[in-house]
C-alpha cells in the first residue's frame, strides 16, 4: 500500500464585518448585537487599518468583507470598499452584499469604478437569494462578474438558510463554495467539519472555503483533511490564537 495522503493546512482568509463604516465583532450571526471590534492586531475599528493588519498577519491575498448594512436592507458601503482597494492594491475582496438576485447585483455593479470592480469577487449568499431563478441568473455567462462569483451555503443550528434551494442544487454550484455555519461564528466552538465533508462529497471538484468556529492552527489542519482549501477567520486573528504566517 502507498503512503497515506498528507495535507497542508487550509489557508486562513481574514474577514471584516462592516457596520456604519466600522469593523464589528461577529458572534453567532446575531447581527443586531455586534459591537466595534477590539483587536490585538491594531488599534480601533477603522476598516482599512483592521484589514491591513489582518492581511499582513497571515500574508493573505484575499479579504472577505461582509457588509452588514447591505445584508440588513441598506446600501453597500461603497466608500469603504474603494478605500480598501486603494490602500491594499493587489488584494482580492470577496464581498457579501446580501443581493437577492441579478437586478440588485447589477445595480450595485453599475456604481463601481473600473478599479474597484476589477478587485471584487461577489459572494452570493443562500440566505439572501430569493429563488432558484435568481441563483441561475447571477451565475449565468455574460455577466460582468462571470466566473468570479462564489456561493455561500449558509446554515444555522443544523438548518439551511436557503429560500432559493441552493443546498439542493449542486449542479448549479460555481467553482468556489463557502460553507457557512453561522452559530459557530465568533463562538470558539470549532469548525463544522461534518457539513464541510458532506459538501465535499457532493461537489468533489469545487474549491471549498469553510466559515465559523476556527480556534487555531490545529483546526486549519483538520479543515484541510475534511476538504477545505481555506477558512474564513476573524476572532482567532483578533485575539492572537493564529500566529503570523511567514512570508516567502
Amino acid at each position: 500500500m502507498g503512503a497515506p495522503a498528507t495535507f497542508g493546512p487550509a489557508r486562513p482568509i481574514p474577514v471584516i464585518d462592516l457596520r456604519h463604516g466600522q469593523v464589528v465583532h461577529a458572534v453567532r450571526g446575531q447581527r443586531a448585537s455586534y459591537r466595534p471590534v477590539r483587536s490585538q492586531r491594531c488599534e480601533g475599528s477603522d476598516p482599512v487599518e483592521v484589514a491591513r493588519a489582518l492581511v499582513r498577519h497571515v500574508a493573505a491575498t484575499e479579504l472577505y468583507v461582509a457588509d452588514l448594512d447591505a445584508l440588513q436592507g441598506g446600501e453597500v458601503q461603497l466608500d469603504v470598499l474603494q478605500a480598501l482597494v486603494a490602500a491594499l492594491p493587489g488584494l482580492r475582496l470577496w464581498l457579501d452584499g446580501g443581493w437577492s438576485g441579478p437586478a440588485a447585483l447589477q445595480a450595485f455593479w453599475q456604481r463601481l469604478d473600473a478599479t474597484t470592480a476589477a478587485a471584487l469577487d461577489p459572494v452570493l449568499a443562500s440566505e439572501a437569494l430569493q429563488d432558484e431563478a435568481a441563483l441561475r441568473a447571477c451565475l449565468a455567462p455574460g455577466q460582468p462578474w462571470s466566473g468570479r462569483a462564489l456561493l455561500s451555503l449558509d446554515r444555522r443550528d443544523g438548518r439551511p438558510l436557503d429560500p432559493a434551494g441552493c443546498w439542493q442544487r449542486p449542479e448549479l454550484w460555481p467553482a468556489r463554495l463557502v460553507v457557512m455555519t453561522l452559530e459557530r461564528v465568533g463562538a470558539d466552538l470549532g469548525p463544522d467539519l461534518d457539513t464541510l465533508a458532506e459538501v465535499r462529497r457532493r461537489a468533489p471538484q469545487a474549491t471549498l472555503i469553510g466559515a465559523g468556529g476556527l480556534r487555531g492552527p490545529h483546526d486549519l489542519q483538520a479543515a484541510a483533511q475534511a476538504g477545505a482549501r481555506a477558512w474564513l477567520v476573524a476572532s482567532a486573528l483578533h485575539d492572537g490564537r493564529l500566529p503570523a504566517t511567514a512570508r516567502a
